[in-house]
């Protein structure tokens, strides 16, 4: 029989606060109509169509995401204009090119010439033209082409020149503020990506390329916005409708506002070595934080006193964080929640989420898998 309360779940389980998500979601929703900009969630973390759905107030358009397998996963759901946010793999031109005929509008990124061949090389049917953003680096240091140098304008009056071809869009990622702690240094590095992608708006403008939108984004830069943000087109933040410890760390929520957890039961009982072992390894987990919180790989929710020093694929070790442990406060088969480092990562990790309203199921959600 299927389980009514969180409680009774069997283990290890990740768990989603509908509650928590559907706040997280409308605070970001508000943030930016109030700044008149425009926004276009991620879908990386969740992968869902029931968790896509909060997150654009059920208009099922104006999304990202990161791979082609969840572009046709919310395509076969009925949502439109689709962002795959990620360098177009050549590999995947072709499947490209059929979500492109097939949908109002689907965009591909770009930040190299030889991607743009590519696409010379694959004009799209029905007499579409592809939707290209351009992928600029403003000192992120991970895909993109660099702001500065003179290729990045000479790429976009490239694309813009292409026949069959339109440049849509400038997207940056500052995924930098991933380095921050605390809201000044977020907002120092969002008023930078921001900065530099105005910058090469005007660039653009310069030389007669008029109407391409500006985007950034980050969870913290979104949770932490700068006026100057205004001028932009859209934002394309994601994390943020589940939020994890990580981000309270950099400065983007509180421990309040994490929506997930991993529910874990303790298996074992190891008074020699101080140690609890538990039903959650890394494959229940991640290993992303690598272990470095004062509480181990994730927080105990509830017991500040615990740390969870380390996992194997399907075991963690529990310990306590000074003393020693009482070991009749954790009685074998009773019930532990985990706050994960990354949720994004976490969640990857399971093939359904368990979603509660104050403890009690009220549904599942299946992610899509897969590239």
């Amino acid at each position: 029989m299927a389980a009514e309360f969180t409680k009774d779940l069997c283990t290890p389980a990740f768990t989603v606060d509908v509650d928590t998500v559907k706040r997280n979601a409308r605070v970001m929703l508000e943030r930016f109509e109030k700044l008149g900009v425009q926004l276009r969630p991620h879908m990386k973390t969740h992968k869902t169509v029931e968790c896509a759905d909060i997150m654009t107030g059920g208009a099922r358009r104006c999304i990202v995401v990161s791979t082609l397998a969840e572009a046709c996963f919310y395509a076969d759901h009925g949502y439109d204009d689709i962002l795959y946010a990620y360098p177009l793999p050549f590999d995947k031109v072709e499947r490209c090119a059929q979500l492109a005929e097939r949908l109002a509008l689907f965009h591909v990124l770009v930040d190299n010439s030889a991607t743009l061949e590519e696409l010379k090389k694959r004009p799209l049917k029905q007499g579409k033209s592809w939707h290209v953003w351009m992928k600029l680096d403003c000192d992120n240091g991970r895909a993109g082409i660099p702001y500065s140098e003179p290729r990045a304008l000479q790429l976009a009056k490239d694309i813009a020149a292409t026949a069959g071809v339109n440049l849509t869009g400038v997207y940056a990622h500052c995924g930098n503020t991933y380095g921050c702690q605390g809201e000044e240094q977020i907002k120092a590095v969002a008023q930078e990506t921001t900065t530099l992608t105005l910058q090469f708006m005007e660039k653009l403008k310069a030389a007669g390329i008029e109407g391409v939108k500006s985007s950034i984004g980050s969870t913290p830069s979104c949770s932490q916005p700068v006026p100057d943000m205004a001028m932009l087109s859209e934002v394309h933040p994601g994390n943020y409708v589940f939020y994890d410890v990580q981000q309270s760390l950099i400065g983007s929520c509180s421990l309040t506002d994490v929506a997930v957890r991993v529910l874990t039961r303790v298996i074992g009982h190891y008074p020699h070595r101080n140690q609890l072992l538990v039903d959650c390894g890394w494959t229940a987990l991640s290993h992303d934080g690598g272990g470095k919180l004062p509480t181990g790989y994730a927080v105990i929710e509830g017991h500040p006193e615990l740390k969870l020093l380390a996992m194997t694929q399907e075991h963690g070790r529990v310990e306590a964080v000074s003393g020693k442990l009482d070991f009749s406060k954790y009685p074998i088969g009773s019930m532990l929640s985990l706050m994960p480092y990354h949720a994004c990562a976490t969640a990857m990790m399971h093939p359904v989420y368990y979603v509660h309203s104050q403890g009690k199921i009220v549904g599942t959600w299946t992610p899509t898998r897969g590239w």
